[in-house]
């Protein structure tokens, strides 16, 4: 199954298939369904592959964001483990003393450890979110360059990961590390008037390496997750 095909209608959006490594920014406003297109996005492509993905979220917990996940009606895939930091202290073989409040080695070592257990089958990695993370971290110095090599350590591990990151309407894709310029992609999902009402919509900013629209496409919250409609016009109206 291709990364593309994995949300109904993406494939309108991306036209080549995503081949890893890569590293992709998805960024939006607050309530712009960032969390929901992620893992509507990996849970279909796990359930379909057999492949293994791990979803780090920062934002909530595991189980608040189970339940938002069930209340889109997101069928829960067995092959992608949901984890909060929680959770992952209580793992030893994750992580030391020495490392509880370095959060960027923290992630090394925990996908570290997945990719012992799972091997070549982990193929997807999220965090959600950037922003959370930095405010996590105490050392904010030298962001550029420790992003850079975070973001190659994501890539070493063959991995195409979300990396989701809060973004003002109009914004630039970047926080601390200038992370617009580091990644392989950026995926922007907003809101949009259109023909008098708000639209939600999904739009490419970039994608190295692959074919894909430029244009700003609709979507829709549907049982089962997001569901790509098509392009909105500059006149208003929708395909």
């Amino acid at each position: 199954m291709a990364f593309r095909s994995a949300i109904e209608g993406l494939d309108k959006v991306i036209r080549s298939d995503i081949l890893p490594p890569k590293v992709i920014l998805v960024t939006g406003p607050p309530g712009s369904m960032k969390t929901s297109f992620c893992y509507t996005l990996m849970s279909r492509y796990l359930k379909d592959t057999g492949e293994f993905g791990l979803y780090t979220t920062l934002e909530e917990t595991v189980q608040s964001h189970l339940r938002n996940m069930e209340s889109l009606g997101v069928e829960l895939s067995m092959n992608m483990q949901i984890s909060d930091f929680t959770d992952l202290r209580e793992i030893d073989a994750v992580v030391g003393p020495e490392d509880q409040t370095d959060y960027l080695a923290f992630i090394e070592r925990m996908i570290g450890h997945y990719r012992k257990v799972h091997g070549h089958k982990f193929k997807l990695f999220a965090l959600d979110s950037l922003g959370a993370l930095y405010s996590l971290m105490e050392n904010t110095t030298n962001m550029r360059k420790r992003m850079f090599y975070f973001f190659k350590m994501l890539r070493d591990n063959e991995l195409t990961s979300l990396v989701v990151m809060e973004r003002a309407p109009n914004g630039e894709s970047q926080l601390l590390g200038n992370e617009g310029f580091l990644v392989d992609g950026i995926v922007i999902l907003g809101l949009d008037r259109s023909r008098g009402k708000l639209v939600r919509y999904l739009q490419v900013e970039k994608m190295r390496s692959v074919d894909h629209s430029m244009e700003k496409h609709a979507i829709e919250v549907r049982k089962g997750g997001l569901t790509v409609l098509g392009p909105i016009f500059e006149t208003g109206g929708n395909s």
